[in-house]
C-alpha cells in the first residue's frame, strides 16, 4: 500500500507539473494583451510597460515558467494584478462554496440513484425498471445547464418556492439555497449511476458466492445489501473519482446561473480580464482534487474489495 502511495504521488506531481506548462501555454497563445484589458483603453506605453515589468510578462517564456513553479515550491502561487491580494486567499476562499455545492450534489444524487439501481436490478424488466431506465436516459441527456434555467424559471421565477441566487446565512438557509444548484449538477448523475450499479449489480448476482447465499434461505434484499452492494457499488467508486473533473465544469456554469461564489465564477471574470495568476492558481487547486479524488477512490475500493488491495 505504502508502495502505491508513492507511485501515486509521483504520477501526481507529473500530471500537475504538465497541466500547469500546457495550460501557461495556452494562456499566452490567447490574444489580447492583459495590460491593456487591466490599464483601459487610455493607458499609456509607459503604463503597459511598467505593468508588464510587475506582472513578469516582459521575460521570456521559460523564464515565467520556472519563476512560476519556484515560487510554487514555496507556497506562493502569485498575487491578484487587481487587489495584490495572494492568489492562494482569493482561491480557498472561494473553494469550500465550490466543494459545498458538488459534495451536496453527489450525495443526494447516490443517495436516490443506488436504491434505484438496486430495485432495478432485482425486479428486472419490472414496470419500476423500464420507467427508471427511461428517466435515466433523459436525466443524462440534458446538460446541467439547461436543467439549471429551467429549474430556475420553474421553481424560483415561477412558483416562488425556492431562492434564485446566492448562498444565505445560516445552515438552514445555505441548504436551501443549495437545492436548485445541486438538483441541476446531480440529476444527470442519478441517471447515471442508477443505470451502472444496476449493470454491475446484474452481473454480481449471477456469481457463485450469490447463489451459495441464497442457498442458506436469506432474503433477497439483505443478499443484495449484506454481499451484492459492496461489490456492485466498486464501479460507481472509480466514476464518482474520475467525475471529479465533469462535476467541477458544472459547477462553472451553474455558479455563473445561480449568482453563486467559487472558484466557477472565480475562474470565468480571471479569464475575462486576463488574470493570469487568479486562473493559475484555480487550475492547480482543481487539478490537485481530481488527482486526489481519483486516488482516494482507488483506496475505497481497495477497502471494499480485497482482492483489489493485492493490486496494489
Amino acid at each position: 500500500m505504502l508502495f502505491y502511495l508513492c507511485r501515486r504521488m509521483i504520477l501526481a506531481v507529473t500530471i500537475i507539473v504538465t497541466a500547469m506548462t500546457l495550460l501557461f501555454l495556452m494562456i499566452h497563445a490567447v490574444p489580447g494583451d492583459p495590460a491593456a484589458v487591466l490599464l483601459g483603453p487610455r493607458a499609456t506605453p509607459e503604463m503597459k510597460a511598467q505593468l508588464h515589468e510587475q506582472m513578469g510578462l516582459d521575460k521570456p517564456l521559460v523564464v515565467q515558467i520556472a519563476a512560476f513553479f519556484s515560487g510554487l515550491l514555496h507556497g506562493d502561487l502569485g498575487y491578484d494584478v487587481f487587489s495584490q491580494r495572494p492568489v492562494a486567499d482569493i482561491v480557498f476562499q472561494q473553494l469550500p462554496y465550490t466543494i459545498e455545492l458538488i459534495l451536496a450534489s453527489i450525495i443526494w444524487a447516490a443517495a436516490v440513484a443506488i436504491p434505484l439501481g438496486c430495485y432495478s436490478a432485482v425486479r428486472r424488466n419490472s414496470l419500476v425498471d423500464q420507467v427508471v431506465a427511461v428517466m435515466a436516459v433523459g436525466a443524462i441527456a440534458i446538460p446541467s445547464f439547461v436543467m439549471a434555467v429551467y429549474a430556475l424559471l420553474i421553481f424560483a421565477v415561477s412558483l416562488r418556492w425556492l431562492p434564485a441566487i446566492g448562498v444565505g446565512n445560516g445552515f438552514s438557509d445555505r441548504a436551501i439555497h443549495l437545492i436548485l444548484p445541486s438538483f441541476a449538477i446531480g440529476i444527470g448523475w442519478v441517471g447515471y449511476i442508477a443505470r451502472l450499479v444496476r449493470a454491475s449489480m446484474l452481473e454480481v448476482l449471477g456469481e457463485n458466492h450469490i447463489r451459495m447465499v441464497r442457498s442458506f434461505g436469506l432474503s433477497e434484499w439483505r443478499i443484495v445489501a449484506r454481499y451484492g452492494l459492496p461489490l456492485a457499488i466498486l464501479p460507481t467508486v472509480t466514476i464518482l473519482g474520475v467525475g471529479i473533473a465533469w462535476l467541477l465544469s458544472s459547477a462553472v456554469f451553474i455558479e455563473v446561473v445561480f449568482a453563486r461564489p467559487g472558484v466557477g465564477a472565480l475562474i470565468v471574470n480571471a479569464v475575462n480580464t486576463r488574470n493570469y495568476p487568479i486562473v493559475m492558481g484555480i487550475v492547480l487547486v482543481t487539478t490537485f482534487l481530481i488527482v486526489a479524488a481519483t486516488t482516494l477512490s482507488d483506496l475505497v475500493n481497495a477497502f471494499l474489495d480485497p482482492r483489489t488491495r493485492e493490486k496494489l
